[in-house]
């Protein structure tokens, strides 16, 4: 029977291979459901390296299998191998093919990362560190040379301005980034538990994000004690919380429900149990939860009942600290009191 040559059994091996490789990469199932606009940008450069995981992993695997069995030793023999020496085309070959897909993949996360808005964060510091550096020129060439010796002080004092402002993180997306969004929310991590401030909504502040679907959110986060990360699977972002550095993420989710916030980053002995939820509401859904929380902020739900439960408090709860404050609802979140920070907070953090 005549032989099937190597070069066409080599040709079915890739079209089987890429085949399976593709269907892999996108029946894969392996992330939970999309709730954001990041998300499928996120999940098709995850399926992009499934697809070249599973062909180099067949190819690798396969190559070891194939070769284990059909130069497998017989039986008795006890003889020195075949000595082989380097095949340069060989090696040039599977150096070559790694650094292409290495290349490929980092150009591909760049515009991902671009697209999320990760490139417009940081372009107001950059772009204010440049007029620092022209306003240097010119003051120094236009100012007198009794003044000159204080414009390093001048400038530098703008730009400690100018730092205290900037942020980090993922921003709006191209073409949105000198659009207000539509909710501003400020997160605060701390060991452990996460705290979130409405300050358009008189400093509402809640143990839950509450967001409305399909508008522009802006999370402002920081942290109190040591970094913690502000992950939401559903929505394919992570951003860190980072004591005295501002962060930023700003987002537009896409799926109505109840997500989990999972801090990604070890904090401490309790790191596993600092998590959290993000509902998203319909935009009425918001707003009725919206009025809601004012009104029981304000008292106006039932007044004799607040009235009751103020009188009963030793203390104004403004002049409580924030582990004082926050341990009636310690059981509610599942942390325990002794967990709490003890950092003062200043007042109006209650909204009350």
């Amino acid at each position: 029977m005549k032989q099937i040559p190597a070069s066409l059994l080599t040709l079915v091996a890739g079209i089987v291979i890429t085949l399976i490789s593709f269907w892999v990469g996108s029946h894969n199932n392996l992330l939970p459901i999309q709730a954001s606009t990041a998300a499928p940008a996120v999940d098709s450069i995850f399926n992009v390296m499934v697809i070249i995981g599973t062909a180099l992993f067949i190819i690798v695997e396969g190559a070891i299998l194939y070769f284990a069995i059909r130069y497998r030793r017989p039986k008795d023999d006890d003889s020195d191998g075949v000595p082989l020496e380097g095949n340069l085309q060989l090696e040039i070959f599977w150096t070559a093919i790694p650094a292409i897909i290495v290349i490929g993949l980092g150009v591909y996360s760049v515009d991902v990362y671009r697209e999320m808005g990760g490139l417009s964060v940081g372009e107001h510091a950059m772009h204010s560190s440049m007029m620092m550096g022209q306003a240097s020129s010119t003051l120094v060439a236009q100012a007198p040379s009794d003044v000159v010796s204080d414009v390093p002080t001048l400038l530098a004092d703008a730009s400690d301005d100018d730092a205290s402002t900037a942020k980090y993180g993922f921003g709006a997306a191209p073409g949105a980034e000198e659009q207000a969004p539509d909710v501003v929310v400020n997160v605060t991590g701390m060991q452990f538990a996460w705290l979130y401030e409405y300050p358009n909504e008189d400093d509402l502040m809640t143990a839950e994000l509450h967001i409305p679907v399909n508008k522009d959110v802006q999370l402002n986060l920081e942290a109190t004690d040591v970094i913690h990360s502000f992950w939401v699977p559903a929505f394919r972002l992570k951003q860190d919380a980072i004591p005295g550095k501002p962060t930023q993420l700003r987002f537009v989710a896409t799926r109505p429900g109840t997500y989990d916030v999972v801090c990604a980053e070890l904090c401490g002995s309790y790191h596993g149990g600092m998590r959290s939820e993000v509902i998203v509401h319909t935009e009425e859904e918001y707003q009725e939860w919206l009025v809601e929380e004012m009104e029981y902020a304000m008292g106006s739900n039932d007044e004799g009942a607040i009235a009751s439960a103020s009188a009963a408090l030793p203390v104004d709860t403004t002049q409580l600290s924030t582990a004082e404050y926050l341990a009636p609802y310690s059981e509610e979140w599942g942390v325990s009191p002794t967990h709490l920070p003890q950092h003062d907070h200043h007042s109006g953090h209650h909204g009350m």
